[in-house]
């Protein structure tokens, strides 16, 4: 019985292992990208601002942008079901990058506030004790060695195109 949760759970662990990867992938470059605006004139007062926010105050704030959203993904589904599948699937791409810059900014401004709430610090440990399982079950498997492997191997093939690219600039 085991067995087969393990077998009907996998699929689940691996699509969860995806999604969490993709938010790492993006979390600190897109956070880059939103800090950057952060610093253009107008945008520093209201970062300072968010920063002095108590923390339910910086709880709501965090959360606005997945509300904020839920209308956009919500019109997206139906675009995708009124039969235009591309443009509904680009607006929950876009909207997934746009949402995870702005939450991974709003995190970082809103951290301290949001760790003096204990059951807040409490979940999010939690929390990044379970991405970091899940995260690693991912990495020790055979799929993921694989990846690794021709990852590595494409590096280097384009690595060696470069070069060779280079060699013959210089000739």
């Amino acid at each position: 019985m085991a067995r087969l949760r393990q077998g009907l759970l996998a699929p689940l662990k691996w699509l969860l292992a995806l999604l969490i990867l993709f938010e790492e992938w993006g979390w600190e470059p897109l956070q880059r990208v939103v800090a950057a605006i952060g610093r253009w004139p107008g945008f520093r007062w209201i970062e300072g601002w968010v920063r002095r926010l108590p923390p339910y105050a910086a709880l709501a704030l965090f959360a606005l942008p997945a509300l904020a959203l839920l209308p956009v993904k919500l019109a997206a589904l139906w675009a995708i079901r009124q039969g235009h599948a591309l443009l509904g699937v680009t607006v929950i791409v876009v909207a997934k990058l746009v949402g995870t810059a702005i939450v991974a900014r709003l995190f970082t401004l809103t951290h301290d506030a949001l760790m003096r709430l204990p059951w807040f610090a409490a979940l999010y440990a939690r929390w990044s004790a379970w991405k970091a399982g899940l995260l690693a079950w991912a990495r020790a498997t055979a799929a993921w060695q694989a990846a690794q492997d021709l990852k590595a191997r494409v590096r280097a093939w384009l690595a060696a195109i470069r070069n060779s690219g280079a060699g013959q600039r210089r000739s």
